[in-house]
């Protein structure tokens, strides 16, 4: 039998029940006159407030609830800070932020995926001195949500996001090198954007913004190295985390003006775990209605899907054993009853994480970057599929390619059939990966991984080795820090000085 229309099966809920008690009856009545008509449009986002308290049933007027209304005053902050975007505060990526340089080209950056941008800018800041023949440059990657401040300097005394491991006699020797960091096309903090204008009608890009790869990053920096700063070839290409990518990226695409590479915390190709676990904080951060498609730069931010986004990442930046013993099972307050809000230190920590993040980086930033990461891969297919798009992009009729679900819904297969296909699709994904990384055989490679990194397991570390030595590489160092040095998980690279920094300072210095 079909389904009734919805009229007439509230019809159908609505009536009474037979053999129910008549006070029975009124209660029905009384959720029923409470559900919702449906919207024909979408709720304005401004100006909430916070529900009344319960009505009392008609048929005893002088009865009191059992129980008093709980609190939530993590839901009063957000409500408030929506409120307050009235007059304020403005998110802080959208300040007039000084201190870095800013690259512009105004030759069209053809992208890996079909789109373009016809001109862009990179922000970038530098530390110590280029020598005579241009031979001692570092280009330092990012990672997601990292500006180019890596490191304090006169224009910016602000601490940088890698201040210890940069600087005289550090990790990244200043006296001997020449080092450059760039906040990465699809960033906030300088480069092109979702929120910089668009030079085509004077908005704001939003998600009119071009898909952009880890490879679409690497060649606009390698842009900036040989037309603003004159450098034909670096002494190393460094990073961690989606800079580890980055660095691997630059040597593949660009192997004849690098010199070394360091990759920390990366991987080759991303997997699925750290798919899911990004897609899992775009899809809550789409949710917030205040996100509006992208376009929300003159409105409220959408600040409680950035919270919450943030949130769902720190749980994968440090590890399990490391928060057993900095919180344990304490809550904040023992003294007050247990509450739906925040309530154990662990999620104190979140909360504090959360806020302090939702409005330091663009919304729209965090979307594209973190597809970035997703979309990388380092095999020959991948490499070649995106050489042959960009060189039948038409930049007269280049447009921002659109998207649709899949066709099909996801379907569960039989464990042989997933078993079969899974040895198939691994042998030939190792081999075109093999052959996609063979760029990098000739060039010595630094790789460190965590024992405790959950987002990059160190499985991924010896992954990228164990590539580089299949395809004839014998440059290849490999260190893991085991959960005995550290338990700091994939933040390991920004807290531990000694166990990264050392072994990152010898390679960047030996001979080779």
């Amino acid at each position: 039998m079909g389904r009734l229309p919805i009229a007439a099966r509230a019809l159908r809920m609505a009536r009474p029940l037979r053999g129910v008690s008549s006070s029975a009856k009124v209660a029905q009545a009384v959720v029923m006159r409470a559900q919702p008509v449906a919207a024909t449009h979408a709720p304005s986002p401004v100006r909430q407030h916070a529900p009344p308290p319960p009505t009392p049933l008609a048929s005893s007027p002088s009865r009191t609830p059992s129980n008093a209304q709980m609190s939530f005053p993590c839901l009063d902050v957000l409500e408030h800070r929506t409120r307050s975007f009235d007059s304020g505060p403005e998110p802080t990526y959208s300040r007039n932020l000084t201190g870095f340089e800013v690259y512009h080209s105004s030759r069209p950056l053809l992208l890996d995926n079909g789109g373009i941008l016809r001109e862009f800018d990179i922000a970038y800041e530098t530390w110590g001195e280029l020598n005579e023949d241009n031979s001692n440059a570092i280009l330092l990657h990012t990672g997601l949500s990292a500006s180019s401040h890596a490191h304090s300097h006169p224009k910016n005394t602000a601490p940088g996001w890698w201040e210890k491991f940069i600087g005289p006699g550090c990790a990244i020797d200043t006296n001997r090198f020449f080092v450059i960091c760039t906040n990465v096309i699809g960033g906030c903090y300088g480069s092109s954007g979702p929120s910089s204008i668009d030079p085509a009608d004077g908005g704001r890009y939003a998600t009119r913004f071009p898909i952009v790869t880890v490879n679409d990053m690497t060649r606009a920096q390698h842009r900036l190295l040989v037309e603003q700063l004159g450098i034909t070839k670096l002494h190393a290409s460094v990073g961690a985390s989606m800079g580890g990518m980055q660095s691997l990226s630059f040597g593949t695409q660009f192997p004849d003006s690098v010199g070394r590479i360091v990759s920390i915390s990366g991987c080759a190709r991303s997997h699925p775990y750290s798919i899911a676990m990004r897609h899992t904080q775009r899809q809550v951060l789409m949710a917030d209605p205040n996100w509006r498609r992208g376009f929300y730069y003159e409105a409220v931010p959408p600040h409680a899907g950035m919270k919450l986004a943030r949130e769902i990442a720190t749980i994968t930046y440090r590890s399990g054993p490391e928060w057993e013993q900095r919180f344990g099972r304490r809550r904040a307050d023992p003294s007050k009853p247990p509450a739906l809000c925040a309530d154990f230190l662990i999620e104190t920590y979140l909360d504090h994480q959360g806020e302090k993040f939702c409005l330091e980086y663009d919304a729209n930033s965090l979307l594209y970057v973190s597809k970035a990461m997703d979309l990388f891969d380092l095999s020959l297919s991948a490499r070649q599929s995106a050489i042959a798009t960009r060189a039948a992009i038409n930049l007269a009729d280049a447009k921002t390619g659109s998207c649709a679900l899949p066709r099909d819904s996801y379907k569960e297969q039989t464990k042989e059939v997933v078993d079969a296909q899974n040895q198939v699709d691994f042998d030939e994904a190792r081999e075109d990966l093999v052959a996609g990384m063979l760029p990098l055989q000739d060039i010595p490679v630094f790789v460190l991984g965590v024992e405790s990194d959950i987002l990059f397991p160190s499985w991924q570390q010896k992954e990228i080795v164990d590539v580089l030595r299949d395809g004839g590489s014998t440059k290849v160092e490999h260190v893991e820090l085991g959960s005995d040095v550290s338990l700091y998980g994939h933040d390991t690279f920004l807290l531990s000085l000694k166990d990264v920094g050392e072994p990152v300072k010898a390679f960047l210095e030996k001979d080779i």
